[in-house]
């Protein structure tokens, strides 16, 4: 395997050498050795060194990958803990993660194929998400799903353990509908389970609750979030957020509340503009 120079995640040292460049242009610093090795350096940033594994695979692909980690965790959708996958483009019945790492440390280097039973394909001794079989199985059953997001996003976990339904409060959360279904451990692994979806059988019954909608909540754990590509499915998790929180809000000033309309939850949305802002929140951009 191809291993970087630096621990420092490729997407922040591309940006990194481009703002050092431009800003030593702009103050006329630097001679043209120094200016060549920059050129070099960030070239060398631009064009990651993929697994021979990957040689057929577009980096950029594994770019945004790394990307949407790192974008989900500056948002505070992820912590130490939660994970993003994407369908593998190659073949419809394989899916990519990361290694089973801090999502804010993932780098390129750290990618790993997986079949739809969620075996790992060339993990090499490197450590697995022990809830893959999250992602492997909603892919199994939605074919129109390319990437999925789960995480423990703090602001969704009280509509999961209330009578409360999480819905579709302002027009970003159009996605929510009515109400976002809650799938219930115990009713697949009884009273005593690790609250982990760490079978294919648990993912199996995470997928048939998720149905065909884009978001399912896990009761007393958090999400899973389901799109048609990595951008959109990364929109939807932030926005699952920070629709729960704006929830909250309006329910502690009291009163009924005024939801989306079945017209008004059928929006188009524009996920390319966030997407560009979030990419060069975490130097990717």
């Amino acid at each position: 395997m191809v291993q970087q120079t630096s621990k420092i995640p490729l997407i922040c040292r591309r940006a990194f050498y481009a703002d050092l460049a431009t800003a030593g242009a702009a103050v006329g610093m630097g001679s043209a050795a120094d200016a060549a090795t920059l050129a070099a350096l960030q070239a060398a940033a631009e064009a990651p060194q993929l697994d021979p594994d990957y040689a057929d695979l577009d980096p950029e692909l594994v770019v945004d990958l790394v990307a949407a980690n790192h974008i989900l965790a500056h948002n505070g959708v992820l912590d130490s803990f939660g994970h993003v996958s994407v369908r593998d483009p190659r073949n419809p019945h394989r899916y990519l993660q990361m290694q089973a790492i801090a999502p804010r440390d993932v780098t390129v280097n750290d990618l790993i194929t997986f079949d739809l039973d969620s075996n790992a394909i060339n993990a090499r001794g490197r450590p697995v998400y022990r809830e893959r079989f999250i992602h492997g199985e909603i892919y199994k059953v939605r074919p129109d799903v390319n990437a999925i997001v789960h995480s423990h996003s703090p602001g969704v976990i009280p509509f999961g353990v209330t009578e409360k339904p999480l819905r579709a409060i302002f027009h970003n959360g159009h996605f929510l509908g009515h109400g976002v279904p809650v799938w219930e451990i115990r009713k697949t692994a009884g009273e005593k389970n690790g609250m982990l979806v760490n079978t294919s059988e648990l993912g199996k019954s995470l997928a048939r609750t998720l149905g065909g909608g884009s978001v399912v909540l896990m009761r007393g754990h958090g999400d899973a979030v389901a799109g048609p590509d990595l951008k959109t499915t990364v929109f939807r998790a932030i926005y699952t957020e920070v629709n729960a929180r704006l929830q909250m809000q309006a329910v502690a000033l009291g009163g009924p509340i005024n939801f989306l309309n079945q017209y008004e939850q059928a929006k188009s949305q524009n996920v390319d503009r966030p997407w560009d802002t979030w990419r060069k929140q975490v130097g990717a951009g």
